[in-house]
């Protein structure tokens, strides 16, 4: 019973640290912030939090510490790359090669040498920076190769014995994975497809529990960014589509249906082909969205009001939001694996009579 209390205890400490450290980088950042512009008086929530959530060519650690990126362009002109120190947080141009840049909301764009944004000349940057996702997405890389390269050596070394240490929890978690997503939605071709689906729930799970961290590796909204969601679901399509059969062909384009309704149920099963993996996209993004606008906003209260007495209400429901956020983490990368497990299953369905 004492080992439970402790258990829950260390698990609150660390709730409240993490909500200190959030509270922290915003404040930080909104003093940064006021510095720059004496004029902006009253706290913008929407800012600030659009900033968190948003992806940077910056990685903002705290006050005035941050680490500038590098940026690559390709222009009309050429290739750009320069540091995004450059810029000074978006208060200076930099004058490049063949343009003079600006970062406008954190958007790269060619300017004039009055300061105005060039539409035209900007519509023709191409921009492939290393931004604050991209290395979050390394990070997240580097710790999946880590942990699973300690993990495969760990069965070389003990083969036949029982799991020890790290072995031990990832164990039950791929087992987890092959016993109630892959088996009962593929059938007995599972092991074909169980490094992709091991794959996207480890990789999806990794970088939704960093972007809970407030402070560096963490921080990222990797998962909130829909262009990562939709490579993820452009991916799933692809196998989906090539893993497919000859019947499965056969229910989208010769439908068990009079032939009167070919005009209308062929179109509907194609876009079903895309619609799938559409609806993977949008789920993931925007659940993982929504969690961080939650918990920004909770927060974002009492610099509104000006209050610490705010806190009094906002702590506790962001305490709460973080330890649902935990299960949202965990929740999201089975649902997106399970469903994708069920889209290949219903691919390489045999035809039976």
């Amino acid at each position: 019973m004492n080992s439970k209390k402790l258990t829950l205890s260390v698990v609150l400490s660390v709730f409240l640290s993490l909500f200190a450290c959030k509270s922290f980088a915003i404040q930080s950042e909104n003093e940064t912030v006021k510095e720059k512009n004496a004029k902006e008086e009253v706290f913008n929530p929407t800012t600030a939090i659009l900033e968190h959530i948003g992806d940077s060519h910056y990685w903002h650690v705290g006050g005035e510490l941050s680490f500038p990126l590098p940026v690559i362009i390709f222009t009309d002109g050429g290739l750009e790359t320069f540091s995004a120190a450059e810029f000074h947080h978006g208060e200076a141009a930099y004058q490049g090669k063949y343009h003079t840049y600006k970062l406008v909301e954190d958007k790269i764009r060619v300017v004039d040498a009055n300061g105005a944004v060039d539409k035209e000349a900007s519509h023709h940057i191409y921009d492939f920076s290393i931004t604050k996702n991209v290395v979050a997405l390394w990070i997240a890389g580097i710790l999946l190769l880590v942990i699973f390269f300690a993990v495969a050596g760990g069965y070389k070394k003990r083969t036949g014995k029982a799991p020890k240490g790290l072995q031990s929890f990832i164990e039950p978690i791929i087992l987890f994975v092959r016993d109630e997503i892959a088996r009962p939605n593929i059938g007995y071709r599972y092991q074909k497809y169980m490094p992709i689906l091991l794959t996207i729930f480890f990789f999806i799970w990794m970088n939704n529990l960093l972007g809970l961290i407030p402070i560096f590796p963490g921080g990222a909204n990797v998962t909130g960014n829909i262009m990562l969601t939709f490579m993820l679901s452009f991916v799933v399509m692809l196998i989906v589509n090539f893993s497919a059969n000859k019947y499965y062909w056969k229910h989208i384009f010769m439908p068990d249906v009079p032939l009167w309704l070919y005009p209308i149920m062929i179109p509907v099963e194609l876009i079903g082909v895309i619609s799938k993996p559409f609806a993977l996209m949008i789920r993931l993004y925007a659940n993982i969205s929504a969690g961080h606008i939650i918990v920004l906003s909770l927060i974002s209260l009492i610099f509104i009001f000006k209050s610490l007495w705010t806190s009094v209400v906002s702590v506790p429901f962001v305490v709460f939001m973080d330890v649902l956020e935990l299960l949202v983490a965990f929740l999201q990368a089975f649902i997106f694996t399970m469903l994708t497990a069920l889209f290949i299953g219903t691919a390489v369905e045999e035809h039976h009579h």
